[in-house]
This record gives C-alpha cells, sequence and structure tokens, in this order.
C-alpha cells in the first residue's frame, strides 16, 4: 500500500465518494459510492474501502 493509497483510504473515511472520485473520476464506483454514502454514511465508507483495496491488492 503506497502512499496514494493512504491518501486515498483517508479521504474515503472522511468523505467517502471523494476518495473513490480520485481513483476512478466519474465511473459507475463513484456513482454506486455516492448513493450509498446518502443512504448511509457507513455503507459509503465500507464500499469505498473495499473497492480501494481491492483495485491495490490487498485482497488478492
Amino acid at each position: 500500500m503506497g502512499s496514494e493509497t493512504l491518501i486515498e483510504v483517508i479521504l474515503a473515511i472522511l468523505l467517502p465518494p471523494v476518495g473513490v472520485f480520485l481513483r476512478y473520476g466519474l465511473g459507475v464506483e463513484f456513482w454506486i459510492d455516492l448513493v450509498l454514502t446518502l443512504v448511509g454514511y457507513l455503507p459509503g465508507i465500507i464500499y469505498a474501502i473495499y473497492i480501494l483495496m481491492e483495485i491495490s491488492g490487498v485482497f488478492s
């Protein structure tokens, strides 16, 4: 996990859609995270951290 990923994870905890946006732009992942965050803050955080860690290879 590099420093970019660490910054994205910190942003994912504070503002989940921003952390995902930095990695994916306005892709599907961003919109899913935005909806989850609007429905409930915790689901947005969980999804954001999961998607950022998955692409970084932490779960592989």
